[in-house]
């Protein structure tokens, strides 16, 4: 194929698209207006324009804008990519409720990290307190925020935002005994193994405290619940830093490598 012609086939840099609902090929679809946008209004794309959309469901699409109006943003999708870029490990990043910006930041790379499952709760030393419709709208406002990361890092496969709990009542309701194929790791500057001592398994959920940490009397029922104190290094770390060196070490030790 003629390299010109390549090139126009190919969608601009970070023109990918969540829809939310099933696609098929030659599927025309409306783009939901955050994604809509984001395609006219940062990334300038016009009609014939070749993007990638996605619905969740594995792999993605080749398709082209067939219709801008009035903020509208209409796609046809072309052939199925049958592509995965997700870890072979799953984890659930089980985050206390941060403040500020510091729980958008930790969720958004956490995504990045290949995190499957995001589980907010609430705990003794949180600063944030959500509940009801609250807790509610702060737990779309993560969704729109985890796909929106799915759309840059190229994620096909968007991880869920639970409903935020209380850390008691989470961790009354998981299994026990844990699944023998899962481990259970909460992290604590005070613990005396570090992660590169651990077995490697397929699945991992991960604790992690909020801006104070755990109180005792949460590490402690976590530890109950089956949760192994480990370390990431001599240092006390930051919430949002904890949760993604965690991930990241997490991955280059089990997951993406």
């Amino acid at each position: 194929m003629d390299r010109d012609l390549d090139k126009k086939l190919q969608p601009k840099s970070g023109a990918r698209f969540h829809f939310q609902g099933k696609l098929g090929s030659g599927s025309e679809v409306r783009l939901h207006p955050d994604a809509a946008h984001h395609a006219v209004r940062v990334l300038r794309l016009g009609v014939g324009d070749p993007v990638v959309v996605f619905d969740g469901l594995g792999g993605e699409f080749e398709a082209r804008i067939t219709r801008i109006e009035r903020g509208d943003v209409s796609v046809k999708t072309g052939a199925h990519v049958d592509v995965e870029r997700e870890s072979r490990l799953h984890v659930t990043l089980v985050q206390g409720l941060s403040s500020g910006d510091r729980m958008d930041i930790t969720l958004q790379k956490a995504v990045e990290l290949g995190v499957a499952v995001i589980q907010p709760v609430a705990t003794e030393r949180s600063v944030v307190k959500l509940k009801d419709e609250r807790a509610q709208r702060r737990v779309e406002h993560w969704q729109n925020l985890v796909i929106a990361a799915c759309e840059q890092c190229g994620r096909n496969r968007v991880p869920g935002v639970a409903a935020v709990l209380g850390l008691p009542e989470w961790l009354a309701q998981i299994d026990m005994p844990a699944p023998q194929d899962e481990a259970r790791l909460l992290l604590s500057p005070a613990a005396a193994q570090s992660l590169r001592e651990l077995a490697p398994v397929a699945r991992m959920t991960l604790l992690v405290g909020p801006e104070g940490g755990l109180s005792p009397v949460e590490t402690q029922l976590a530890q109950s619940r089956g949760f192994k104190p480990v370390k990431l290094g001599p240092r006390i770390l930051r919430t949002e830093t904890a949760a993604l060196a965690a991930l990241a070490a997490i991955q280059a030790l089990w997951g993406d490598f």
